[in-house]
């Protein structure tokens, strides 16, 4: 039996409020919803290692949460999905991170985040989750800078592969301090807030992966492309890789979930662009499910796709 691959996620948890409206309101506007809301478990960095432990892999977590209820109730559910939460650390001096989250008939979102606890996260933290030994490390830009400069420097050190998802994206982050990366993957979005490059065709997807090169030393470049799946890069061949077509009813962590899954495919595979097709089969499944942590596909379900659909990865 082969043994599970290690992902240690050095990241965010957040609440997600996640509220289903009609449309966007305008300023000043009040509007009467008959849609839904509800408070689901989300957060970048929780997304990918919850996606991480359903997709078959071994998932640590380290992250902070608030001493409150929803800290509470998220690290109750990391139990019982199975990740390993030794370094999980509960702040009494702190709220968790909250998600207020906007989405349209379209399945398109819109979010607003109270980092809370999150910006709490300290190299001592960091520095204790490495004794878990991963096989890599996957990180979000939803901690501070600190944060991630000291995990990715750490990891180096250690010669452990570094994927990092550039979502949130701030345009003021210093990539070019980072140490060498294994994956850079922004999605549309943060790939034009780095570059100024909106990859809407193949031609600007290859200018945008080369002016991401001058900016950040990776193996791969991967962009998220949403419903038009994934654009890979390794500094000489690119690969366009379709989506996989499904009715989607909410975007809402289907980029955690495709980053998870590229991850872990590529460390069980070494094959990136193998890994870009499973993440986009686990993305697809992301978007027909409402909500963060619920709308993660199990490595079963994964399977049972791929082989209906007859896809070769």
């Amino acid at each position: 039996m082969l043994i599970p691959k290690r992902i240690l996620t050095v990241s965010s948890a957040n609440m997600d409020f996640v509220m289903s409206v009609s449309k966007i309101p305008q300023g000043g506007e009040t509007q009467l919803e008959s849609g839904t809301y509800q408070f689901v478990p989300g957060g970048k960095g929780a997304n990918s290692a919850v996606a991480v432990r359903r997709l078959g892999g071994d998932s640590v977590f380290c992250c902070r949460l608030g001493k409150d209820a929803n800290g509470s109730i998220m690290h109750n559910i990391y139990k019982k999905e199975g990740l390993d939460t030794r370094f999980i650390v509960v702040d009494p001096d702190a709220v968790t991170g909250l998600g207020a989250i906007m989405v349209e008939p379209n399945g398109q979102n819109r979010i607003i985040l109270f980092p809370g606890a999150n910006v709490r996260l300290t190299r001592e933290d960091i520095d204790a989750s490495f004794i878990c030994r991963p096989d890599a490390l996957l990180m979000q830009l939803e901690i501070t800078q600190d944060a991630v400069m000291h995990a990715a420097w750490t990891a180096n050190e250690k010669e452990i592969p570094i994927i990092l998802d550039a979502g949130p994206a701030n345009p003021d982050f210093p990539l070019e301090d980072l140490p060498p990366l294994e994956i850079f993957s922004p999605n549309e979005t943060e790939t034009e807030i780095f570059t100024g490059i909106n990859p809407s065709n193949p031609d600007n997807c290859l200018r945008a992966a080369m002016e991401l090169q001058k900016l950040v030393t990776a193996k791969y470049y991967v962009i998220k492309l949403g419903g038009r799946g994934c654009y890979i890069y390794d500094g000489k061949y690119y690969h366009c890789l379709p989506a996989y077509g499904v009715n989607a009813v909410d975007t809402t962590a289907a980029g955690d979930a495709f980053t998870a899954a590229l991850t872990l495919e590529y460390l069980r595979s070494g094959d990136i662009v193998r890994a870009g097709r499973y993440a986009n089969v686990v993305g697809a499944l992301a978007v027909s499910k409402k909500g963060a942590l619920p709308s993660l596909p199990t490595e079963a379900l994964v399977n049972k796709f791929i082989a209906d659909k007859a896809i070769r990865l």
